[in-house]
Order: structure tokens, then sequence, then C-alpha cells
């Protein structure tokens, strides 16, 4: 793709998107920043006004306005609440992009852009960072390191979770089932999954196993694409995406390659929803666009595969009060709410206990936490409220940033609970059964 044809791919929000927003007001209280704030240009409804202003060259992309693009968690709980069927996530994605793609994008913006860039696109290069961190992090000097750090990075190391002695290791070959086989899973590695949460890419496995499918992780594969979108690189976004459709479609994922049903899984709710969306992504690109939309057809969570095709109730008992965080790409933008917890509830022993605002942002939201600290620890104190106000020895999720957010929430209350993925609980359940 050169990159003539690159930039022919339309920049900004689209006109028919702008236009089905109503200005009713029903998204004010799913905002998170609007909640916090109060203001209206803090709201999905202002943030549409100011797209729309931008878009037709009313406004400039002056740092105030600006400021409230970026403040923006793009949690998408507005496209939940909305009555005509925004699709806000595409406009703030849009305005993001014809900011970037203008003149005036301030520094922050240029350089985060740059990072995820240059760290995301080469997997080996974000794994020589990670066990960069992990060595410092295992150094004596640490703890020293950080009493010197100016206080900007040291709130950014406070965000870094203890990692692994140990980063995930994709197989290379197929994992075959252990019970009748039913259908093959092809997993998304990802990108920072395997090098913070290995444990979960390793009972995934387990799990679809278990559950009769036969497991491929595709060689080739890397980062989809959801952060570089979301801060408005499209053009990086479809580049990852393109990679992962040919590495996915190449492996044997493909279903007009052999009999037999075939998905494309992920554990991560931010990698699934943007992976449903490459569609639309790669609408105007000739060679992509049939097959982004096969291959966008064949993803699902694994919470969500495994409630459609059936999963076997485990035996082994897991003695635990659990709480469950809707991540927002699962729940407001796949709309997938009843399969984690239809998993967690046929745990025997489990008891979940919903805290009161489950679906409501916990900070994360990518790299929100890294670029609007403040907000993101406002965010997550109200959520570690929520989630301690249950009373809960575990807390579950279904996305790497969420578990990682709600990770460090534990850490500044000086609390114990673990932070699971949903997948991990079942996997726990499984291997109790020969106990």
């Amino acid at each position: 793709m050169t990159a003539t044809h690159e930039h022919a791919f339309a920049l900004g929000p689209r006109d028919e998107d702008l236009a089905r927003c109503v200005h009713c007001g029903f998204c004010l209280q799913a905002c998170p920043t609007y909640v916090v704030t109060g203001l209206e240009t803090e709201s999905p409804r202002g943030r549409i006004r100011l797209a729309r202003a931008l878009s037709e060259g009313e406004i400039g992309a002056t740092p105030n306005v600006l400021a409230h693009f970026d403040l923006c968690l793009a949690c998408r709980a507005c496209e939940t609440a909305c009555p005509s069927g925004v699709p806000y996530g595409r406009i703030i994605e849009g305005a993001r992009a014809l900011v970037q793609s203008g003149p005036r994008r301030p520094f922050a913006w240029r350089l985060r852009s740059l990072a995820l860039r240059l760290l995301f696109a080469s997997p080996r290069r974000l794994r020589l960072v990670f066990a960069f961190l992990r060595l410092y992090q295992r150094s004596p000097l640490a703890p020293i390191a950080r009493r010197f750090l100016p206080g900007r990075l040291r709130r950014l190391e406070a965000t870094l979770p203890p990692l692994p002695r140990r980063f995930f290791e994709s197989p290379r070959s197929p994992i075959e089932p252990t019970a009748t086989a039913r259908a093959t899973a092809a997993l998304l590695v990802g990108c920072v999954m395997p090098l913070t949460h290995p444990q979960t890419h390793e009972a995934t496995i387990r799990v679809l196993a278990r559950n009769g499918l036969r497991v491929l992780v595709p060689a080739g594969q890397g980062c989809c694409g959801a952060l570089h979108v979301h801060n408005g690189d499209p053009d990086a976004a479809r580049h990852l995406a393109r990679r992962n459709i040919d590495a996915f479609l190449e492996s044997g994922a493909d279903p007009s390659t052999g009999s037999g049903q075939r998905y494309v899984v992920t554990n991560s709710a931010g990698c699934g929803s943007a992976m449903k969306e490459y569609a639309d992504l790669l609408a105007a690109d000739p060679a992509y666009a049939d097959k982004a939309s096969r291959f966008a057809a064949m993803v699902k969570d694994v919470t969500e595969l495994l409630a459609e095709i059936g999963f076997e109730a485990p035996a082994g008992r897991v003695e635990a009060r659990v709480t469950y965080q809707d991540s927002c790409h699962l729940v407001h933008a796949q709309r997938i709410r009843e399969p984690p917890r239809q998993l967690l509830r046929a745990i025997p022993g489990l008891d979940l206990v919903e805290m009161g605002e489950p679906d409501r942002c916990c900070g994360s939201a990518g790299v929100y936490n890294l670029a609007q600290p403040e907000m993101s620890r406002r965010l997550l104190d109200d959520k570690m409220d929520d989630v301690f106000a249950t009373g809960c020895d575990v807390i579950a999720t279904a996305n790497p940033g969420c578990m990682l957010q709600l990770q460090l929430g534990v850490k500044l209350r000086g609390a114990s609970q673990p932070v699971v993925h949903v997948v991990e609980l079942l996997d726990q359940a499984y291997g109790a059964e020969t106990t």
C-alpha cells in the first residue's frame, strides 16, 4: 500500500455519524468525565458539537479544543445509553485523526503517536523494552532510583506492575483438544498481554482445549492496532490490521481452507473490539476489504465463544467471593455483558457479588492512565470504592488494561485482592477437579 493510497482514506468524523446525534442528553450520566466535571464540553454531546465544528472549519484545533478530545476515555458507555445509535467511538476516533493529520497537532500527540508506532509495531522491540523493565524492577538500584525520579516519572513508574519472571512463549504447533474436537480457535497473542499476563494466555489455551477446540497461535501476528486508532492514527492501525489478517488467514484459521468451524479468539476486550471493526477500518482498501470482512466475522471474545458453543461446567471448586468489572470495550463496544458472568456462575463455590456500577470505566483506557493521570486516578478511586464495598476476595475482569489498572488500585489501597481474568478462574476450577 503506497503512502498516496493510505491517505486516500477519508479523515475526520463522518457527516452521517454526526447527524445521528439529536442532543437528547441520555449520554450525560453515562459519561465518566461528565459525571466528574459536570461540564458540557466533557460530555459526548459536547464533544460531538466540537467535532462537527472542527470538521466544518468553524473552529480551529486550539489547545482548549484538543484538551476536550484528549480527556475523553473513548469508553463508549455513551453508545450503550444512546437511543439514536450514535457511533461515538467512530466520531471521536475520526476527530482525533483529523487533528493528527493537521499542522497544529500538539507535541504530546505527536510524541504519543511516535511512541505507539515505534514500540507496538514490533513485538520483538516491545519485548526487549519489557525485558529491560523487568531487569530494572529486580535490580537493587530500583528503590534508589525511585527516590530521585521527578514527580511525573515517579507516578509513571508506580503504574508499572511487577512483571512476571517469564513472558508468554507461543507454541510452535497446534494444541490439540483434550475433549472431542469441535472447532479450531486461532488465538491472538497481542502486544502487552504476553508480557504482563502470560498466565492468562496459558489458561485460555487450556480452557479452549478442554472444551474441544484445537488451538492455533499464528506466527507473524502482532498488535491489533486498537491503541493507534483510538489515538487518531488510523494509518498505523491499518498497517497492523493487514499484518494480522494475513497471519491468521494464512495459518489455517481461514474457514475457506478446510472443514469445520474456525474462530479468531481473543481474551482482550480492547483487541476484540478493534478486530471486529477491521471491516470498517479497511472498507476503502480494495485489496483487503473482503478479507477484513471475513476476518472480522470470525472474531470472538473467549467468554463469548464459550457461552455461545457451550462449555463444560467444572466439577472443581473455587471458594471465593468474586466481583466482576465490565471491561468497557467488551460491554459497550461489543455488547457482551452476560457471558463472563455465565462462566463465573458455573464455578462451584464461587460467590459472584456485583458492584454498584460494574460497567463504569476504571480509568485505564489504553494509554489514558499515562496521558491523563489525574482524571484516571480519580476514576480509579471511585472504582475501588465500588470494588471494596462488595467485600470481595478476588477481582475479575476481561481486559489486560483493566487488570493493570485494578492491580494499581489494590496496591494504592494497601490491599491484597488478586486481579484475574475470568478465564483464569474457570481454568482454576478445571484444575481443582483432580485435587
